[in-house]
């Protein structure tokens, strides 16, 4: 499983982000690896009409129907919460926002820094945990698997004593990354530079789909 974060990169907005979305769906079918989306709220009606993938969107806030200028309110099949760019600051709130996901049918991808947050997360029961250092989001040489294998193995532990899926980002930028991900414990992997600023973003995806072999 790879989540790939559109974030609000040029190539991943408006007619860009709908492009991007068919060569994932391309990867995908040829690979047989689940491949997710996560796009901009404004992108996520057209990107629902245009493909058979799983389309996620970047953050939902803990409301419902009424005066809440500004705030997302739905998505389309999930929604990641907590992204370290996009940091809730209140664990109440957090609670609140995966409670509002569970309430209208959406699937979660909590993020978690460190281990110790990552261990509050999993009590929340998200569909899937994320560690994901902030240090290293967005790096093209180093990531998470080559520089905290073992803080990796340490949030296998939380997750799996919790029953929650264990997905690993930041600087994630190889099929050897992702490889090293899984046989540490994750299921998948999250990451956004390395396909969506990508020159081209076809050959990242499948040598990211080799690590899965």
């Amino acid at each position: 499983m790879i989540f790939v974060n559109f974030k609000t990169f040029e190539g991943g907005t408006g007619t860009r982000a709908l492009s991007l979305i068919k060569i994932i769906e391309e990867v995908a079918s040829l690979s047989g690896i689940k491949i997710i989306p996560a796009v901009q709220a404004t992108d996520v009606k057209e990107a629902v009409a245009a493909s058979k993938l799983e389309i996620w969107v970047q953050n939902i806030d803990p409301v419902t129907y009424g005066a809440h200028t500004g705030s997302i309110l739905d998505g389309a099949s999930g929604t990641f919460l907590n992204h370290s760019e996009a940091k809730t600051g209140d664990f109440e709130k957090l609670k609140m926002s995966v409670q509002r996901a569970g309430e209208i049918g959406l699937k979660t991808l909590v993020f978690a820094s460190d281990a110790r947050e990552l261990a509050q997360i999993v009590t929340l029961k998200p569909t899937f945990a994320s560690y994901e250092p902030p240090e290293l989001i967005g790096s093209k040489d180093v990531s998470v698997a080559q520089a905290h294998p073992d803080i990796i193995s340490e949030a296998w532990e939380i997750c799996k004593h919790a029953g929650t899926p264990l997905i690993i980002g930041a600087g994630v930028h190889s099929g050897n990354d992702v490889k090293k991900s899984l046989e540490l414990g994750a299921v998948g992997v999250a990451l956004a530079t390395d396909v969506v600023a990508a020159q081209d973003p076809r050959a990242e995806l499948m040598d990211l789909v080799e690590g899965f072999k």
